[in-house]
């Protein structure tokens, strides 16, 4: 079994060398483009983050990610400098200077910005936020389903950090990471504050039971748009799926499991807490949702 697989395992490209990040305002070469150390998201992970793909010329459900990032942004009280139609805008130029067409991934940061002193308080964040664009070309390469491991480490309540925010503060997600990756595993299982199945450290998750399609309630996971999408296709295609609490034993017993995200889309589990999930390969219920997430890519402007 290959080791070191991710959900965000991207095959090489060498164009990736060559590319062009904006910072700013400003297109600069991989190796120029910086931010201060004294910058809010160095210091303290004060920001919010977009990632997006390219499919065959267009960003697929763009609106989507805009109403996201922008959402998540004026929860933290974050002034991103630019309205709607900026940020898109900085999105294609960053495109088109890169001449990509499809098969690439943004990350679109944005944090509080540099501060006069390296400390907490937001009112030191004086001279505007800081926005980043990374696109590279990625074309997704994962060999085998992912195999998890089920973590101590909780998605918490709204009131701690809440976890619906696509905040630079992944630090929990990280330590989750390393736990399952100590435990012989690609990545995290994490459970809700009562206990019930959740979400990865990096994506969502789904569990396939009798052809019915099983996620979380989603009061405590990522309001992943990847996620909203298949919970929308099954409803329009006849496939039985529950937004529901469930246990560790409910996902053993499943006939499939799979992750969402942007980067991958539908990614197989084989194995948790060294269980094999159905026969362990991807299942012919996240085989018809993969399909009708291409079909939908394909049809949307």
């Amino acid at each position: 079994m290959p080791a070191d697989v991710t959900t965000h395992q991207a095959a090489e490209d060498a164009r990736n060398d060559a590319i062009l990040i904006w910072v700013d305002g400003t297109l600069k070469p991989k190796a120029e483009a910086t931010v201060s150390v004294y910058d809010s998201g160095f210091l303290l992970g004060d920001g919010v983050w977009e990632g997006l793909r390219l499919y065959d010329g267009h960003w697929a459900f763009l609106d989507d990610h805009m109403d996201r990032l922008f959402e998540a942004a004026k929860a933290i009280d974050l002034d991103i400098g630019l309205d709607r139609a900026g940020v898109i805008a900085a999105l294609r130029a960053t495109q088109q200077a890169n001449g990509m067409t499809t098969d690439a991934h943004a990350r679109l940061m944005v944090t509080r910005g540099v501060k006069v002193r390296p400390f907490q308080h937001p009112s030191l964040s004086q001279s505007g936020p800081t926005m980043v664009i990374i696109m590279e070309h990625s074309t997704p390469s994962i060999p085998r389903p992912i195999t998890l491991a089920t973590v101590p480490h909780l998605r918490g309540l709204p009131m701690t950090q809440d976890p619906k925010l696509n905040s630079h503060s992944k630090l929990n997600c990280i330590l989750a990471c390393i736990a399952a990756q100590k435990a012989g595993a690609d990545e995290a299982l994490m459970l809700d504050v009562h206990g019930f199945v959740n979400t990865t450290n990096a994506c969502n998750f789904f569990i396939v039971r009798k052809g019915a399609v099983w996620t979380s309630t989603g009061d405590y996971c990522m309001n992943g748009i990847t996620r909203q999408k298949v919970i929308d296709l099954c409803r329009a295609n006849d496939i039985p799926v529950h937004e529901r609490n469930f246990s560790l034993v409910d996902t053993y017993g499943a006939d499939e499991a799979f992750l969402t995200g942007t980067f991958g889309a539908q990614t197989p589990v084989g194995h948790i807490d060294g269980r094999q999930i159905g026969d362990g390969q991807l299942g012919p219920v996240t085989t018809r949702i993969r399909g009708l997430y291409k079909d939908l890519i394909a049809t949307r402007p």
